[in-house]
C-alpha cells in the first residue's frame, strides 16, 4: 500500500494531478485487458476506501450504498481498463469534492522512472480569461521568450489541438472545480513534453496578428521535489523589492508547499523585515504540505494564533500561527508587523488556501485578486488491485471561525480581475491595489510605531 508514503495531514498540489489526467488523455495507450474479476475486484476496493475513510459520513449527501448497487454492473461489464476507469471516475465524481483522483498505473510506472533532468518546461503559464486562452506570464530568459511570446497574447492552438475544440471538451467534463481550472490542466498538458521537444503553437498577437512560433522545451527551472509514485513536483521561487508612492515593499512568490520553499521563505521575509509592507503572490500555487503553512505564517504573528481545523472521521488537528522569533542565523527577531497583503486568483488551491483563509479570518491580512479554487481537503493514496492509484481526501479545513472553504475558496477583500489590456499593457491590477492599500496604512515593517528600520517616515 501506498497510504503510508503519504501522511493524512499532507495536500498535495492539486493541479499535477489535473495535468496528469489530461495528460493521460492526450496520448491514450492501447486498452489493457484485464484479469478475470479484476474489474469489480478494484470497483469494490476503490468503493471501500471512500466508504471507510470519508470525513463526511453522509458522503456529501450522496447515497454511497445505493451508488455502489448502480454502478457495480458497470464496473463488471468493463472490457477494458479504459472502461474500468470511467465507472470508477463517475463514482468520484458523484461526491463532487475536491482530492478524488484516480491516477493511471502506467503514468504511476513513468514517475518512477522519470529523469527530472528530461522534465521540460516552456517558460510560461495561462489563464481562461473572457473565453480566451491567455499567455498570463512569460519567465525572464525562458523558452518562451527566447521564441517572442509576450504576455496578453492569446494562444490559438498547440500542434494539432485547436483551443476552441478543447475548451468544448473541458466544458463537459465535471472532474475540476471550474471550467478555468479544466482548461488550464488540459492546455498545460499540451505544453508537457521532454527536454528539447519542440511545441509548434499559433497566437494572436498584441496587434490583432496570428504568429505561429516552435518553442523548443527548456529544463524546468524548479527544485524538483519527489513524493513516492507521485510525477516531480518543481519548487519554483522570486522575491523581489517594489517601490511605490513612496513606500518600499516586498514582494514573495512561490508555486507550491514544498520543502524547498521553506528556507527561501524565511530569507525573503528576513531581508524585507524592515520594509513599509510584504505582499505574499500566492496565484497559481496550487497547495503542497499543509503544515507548512503554520511556519511562514509564523513570520507576521507576535501570539499564537488558529489557523483552522483539519477533520478527519476519527480526529481534529488545530493549525496555529507559531511566531517566528528567531532568523535562520539563531539571530533574535520580531515577526513582521507591518500591513500584509495576499494575491490569489482561481489557481490558487489548497494548501494556500488554508494561509490565506486562515489569516484573512484572523484580520492579519487584506487579500487581493479572485476567488480561489475552493480545492481545500487533505488526502492520501491507496494502490488498487488493477495498478491503477486512488488519490482519496479525508478530511476537511475550516477557518477558525468554523468556515469550510472546499467548494467556495477565499473571496477576496478587493476583487481585482485581470483582463487582456492589462497582460498586453504590463499592468498588473491585483498587485497596484494591494502597494496602494499597504502605503493608505501609515506604517511598515517590524515597529509599530510607523519607523521603518532606521528611516522614520516624514
Amino acid at each position: 500500500m501506498i497510504r503510508g508514503m503519504l501522511p493524512p495531514m499532507r495536500i498535495l498540489p492539486t493541479l499535477l494531478l489535473g495535468i496528469l489526467g489530461a495528460a493521460c488523455g492526450t496520448h491514450q495507450q492501447p486498452a489493457t485487458q484485464l484479469e478475470p474479476g479484476t474489474s469489480v475486484e478494484t470497483f469494490d476496493a476503490a468503493w471501500r476506501i471512500v466508504y471507510e475513510t470519508h470525513f463526511d459520513t453522509t458522503f456529501n449527501g450522496v447515497d454511497w450504498l445505493a451508488l455502489k448497487d448502480e454502478l457495480r454492473p458497470e464496473a463488471e461489464a468493463a472490457q477494458d481498463i479504459h472502461d474500468l476507469r470511467v465507472v470508477i471516475r463517475e463514482m468520484l465524481d458523484r461526491l463532487g469534492q475536491s482530492h478524488f483522483v484516480l491516477i493511471p498505473g502506467e503514468a504511476v510506472d513513468s514517475a518512477e522512472s522519470a529523469d527530472d533532468q528530461d522534465t521540460g518546461d516552456a517558460g510560461l503559464d495561462v489563464r481562461l480569461i473572457e473565453e480566451m486562452v491567455l499567455v498570463s506570464r512569460v519567465d525572464s530568459g525562458g523558452p518562451a521568450e527566447a521564441a517572442g511570446v509576450e504576455s496578453g497574447w492569446v494562444i490559438l492552438s498547440i500542434d494539432d489541438h485547436d483551443m476552441d475544440e478543447l475548451l468544448e471538451v473541458a466544458r463537459e467534463s465535471p472532474r475540476e472545480r471550474s471550467l478555468e481550472v479544466r482548461m488550464w490542466s488540459r492546455v498545460m498538458a499540451r505544453l508537457s513534453g521532454s527536454t528539447g521537444s519542440v511545441k509548434r503553437v499559433q497566437f494572436l498577437d498584441g496587434n490583432g496578428a496570428n504568429q505561429t512560433v516552435e518553442i523548443a522545451l527548456g529544463p524546468n527551472p524548479g527544485s524538483p521535489v519527489r513524493f513516492g509514485n507521485f510525477p516531480t513536483f518543481f519548487n519554483r521561487f522570486r522575491s523581489r523589492r517594489v517601490t511605490s508612492d513612496g513606500v518600499e515593499v516586498g514582494v514573495i512568490w512561490f508555486n507550491n508547499w514544498m520543502v524547498p520553499a521553506i528556507a527561501r521563505v524565511d530569507r525573503a521575509v528576513n531581508e524585507f523585515r524592515e520594509l513599509d509592507g510584504i505582499v505574499v503572490d500566492l496565484r497559481g500555487n496550487t497547495g503542497g504540505l499543509g503544515a507548512m503553512v503554520m511556519g511562514v505564517a509564523g513570520h507576521f504573528y507576535e501570539v499564537r494564533t488558529p489557523l483552522g481545523t483539519m477533520k478527519t472521521r476519527r480526529n481534529e488537528l488545530e493549525f496555529f500561527a507559531n511566531p517566528r522569533l528567531s532568523d535562520r542565523a539563531g539571530n533574535r527577531v520580531r515577526p513582521f508587523a507591518g500591513p500584509v497583503a495576499i494575491l490569489t486568483d482561481g489557481m490558487t488551491a489548497s494548501a494556500s488556501e488554508m494561509f490565506a483563509g486562515g489569516m484573512q479570518t484572523t484580520g492579519r491580512v487584506r487579500v487581493f485578486g479572485e476567488t480561489t479554487m475552493g480545492a481545500v481537503l487533505p488526502a492520501v493514496t491507496d494502490l488498487l488491485p488493477s495498478g491503477d492509484v486512488l488519490y482519496h481526501a479525508l478530511g476537511d479545513f475550516t477557518t477558525p471561525n468554523g468556515k469550510s472553504l472546499e467548494g467556495v475558496g477565499v473571496v477576496p477583500d478587493e476583487r481585482v480581475p485581470l483582463s487582456r489590456d492589462d497582460l498586453l499593457a504590463g499592468r498588473d491590477p491585483p498587485l497596484t491595489a494591494a502597494l496602494r492599500w499597504i502605503e493608505e496604512q501609515g506604517h511598515g515593517g517590524s515597529n509599530p510605531a510607523g519607523r521603518t528600520g532606521n528611516k522614520r517616515r516624514m
